[in-house]
């Protein structure tokens, strides 16, 4: 269960290769926590509790040979269903409405689409059936409310109204509790993609603007508390304030970094193009950006901790998977110059495609956890596939829209 840490705590956070399987386990037993309120809906079925986040065995097997990762849309396609067959074939027949998971679903949602197969969509749908479309227990938490963005997903293929009409009603009893200046309702910045691109997307299914305005109110406590305007990063919460890497850094974590950029690229995908409040939320995704772009590592991906990639061992593939889904989403819809990133989408897909096994697990994936930390090169965990899957439904329309001289198009949405 995820807890929230004071700007006191100045003890700095790091996984050691030897935790790798008690955080595994902890990683599952975290599907189990919940408020007290709600404790009767901990007991789990025999398919949930089958819903294994990952693992890291210490010998996953040999990496893949026969895929490319050039950005060739044949390429980039069979590394997506590679992955997306292995863990379909490790996650069907169990069920859960966590965080790791409804970052899975999106992700199998995407490659449904990308992949003209219907399988990973079917599975999805099986989930929200099975919940009948409900969130997770806690209300207001953020995590408990990302699974409504494969709800939305699915509804905007088939409107129904019992798709989302659980989700409206929750997030109609949430608007009417009044702020806590002392606790922010996102204190933390993974909460930035669980929460938000649910509000957005229900904005945009409903034509109903509380809800955006809900989201932009909620986005800016945030974004005043975590963002770092010298280094523009977000630090994870305000624990982290006062914490230095070995290096005298600020403590800036890849995944916890990815989790905002894709979640503003969701955000703005559902957000009115001449929303007045759209240019800060592009100004904050070209900031970050330009930020990630500047410190992206020479075989193409980004380290646990940001600023001292030094100190860890292996690149890091969750937070690395986000950063280039949403560059390659910034160059598609013309955001992000061409010119600049489109390569930077190259050497980060490519990376990716790198650790990939041959039997189809996506390796390098950092566990459930915090902060910057270690781990081994097989680690592989849901919401890692999941990014990827992401990441290659956006790298695969990458060179779409080019304009009728050959030239990239730049408008700037």
């Amino acid at each position: 269960m995820r807890t929230m840490l004071t700007s006191g705590t100045a003890v700095r956070h790091r996984t050691h290769f030897g935790r790798v399987g008690l955080l595994a386990l902890a990683a599952v037993a975290c599907l189990l926590c919940t408020d007290p309120a709600t404790a009767a809906q901990t007991q789990l079925t025999e398919n949930e509790r089958r819903a294994v986040v990952g693992d890291a065995p210490e010998n996953p097997g040999p990496l893949a040979h026969g895929l490319s990762g050039r950005l060739r849309p044949a390429a980039v396609k069979a590394a997506m269903r590679k992955v997306a067959d292995w863990q379909l074939a490790r996650v069907e027949g169990s069920f859960s409405k966590d965080w790791t998971f409804a970052t899975l679903y999106l992700g199998m949602l995407a490659a449904s689409d990308t992949l003209q197969d219907s399988r990973y969509s079917d599975f999805v749908k099986g989930i929200a059936q099975h919940y009948d479309w409900t969130l997770g227990p806690r209300k207001t938490h953020a995590d408990d409310q990302a699974i409504g963005q494969s709800y939305l997903w699915l509804y905007s293929r088939q409107p129904e109204a019992e798709k989302i009409t659980p989700l409206r009603t929750q997030f109609d009893e949430i608007m009417l509790v009044p702020d806590n200046p002392l606790k922010p309702v996102w204190w933390w910045c993974d909460a930035l993609f669980m929460a938000p691109p649910v509000w957005a997307q229900l904005a945009a299914a409903t034509h109903q603007d509380k809800y955006l305005s809900y989201m932009d109110r909620e986005w800016h406590v945030t974004s005043a508390l975590l963002w770092d305007s010298r280094d523009h990063l977000f630090y994870r919460d305000s624990s982290y304030f006062d914490q230095r890497e070995k290096n005298g850094s600020h403590v800036f974590w890849s995944r916890g970094n990815g989790w905002v950029m894709g979640g503003l690229v969701r955000v703005l995908t559902f957000m009115p193009e001449n929303d007045p409040r759209r240019p800060f939320y592009i100004e904050k995704f070209r900031q970050m950006s330009e930020k990630i772009l500047s410190i992206q590592g020479k075989d193409g991906l980004w380290r646990s901790g940001l600023l001292d990639a030094a100190d860890y061992p292996y690149p890091e593939v969750s937070g690395s998977a986000f950063f280039v889904y949403a560059m390659a989403w910034g160059v598609h819809h013309g955001i992000l110059d061409r010119e600049t990133y489109r390569p930077a989408v190259a050497r980060g897909w490519s990376g990716l495609v790198s650790h990939i096994y041959q039997d189809g697990r996506l390796g390098c994936i950092q566990q459930v956890g915090g902060a910057p930390g270690a781990f081994t090169p097989g680690a592989s965990y849901v919401y890692g596939t999941g990014a990827f899957l992401l990441a290659g439904s956006e790298v695969a329309q990458i060179d779409k829209h080019l304009a009728g001289d050959g030239s990239a198009k730049k408008s700037a949405r």
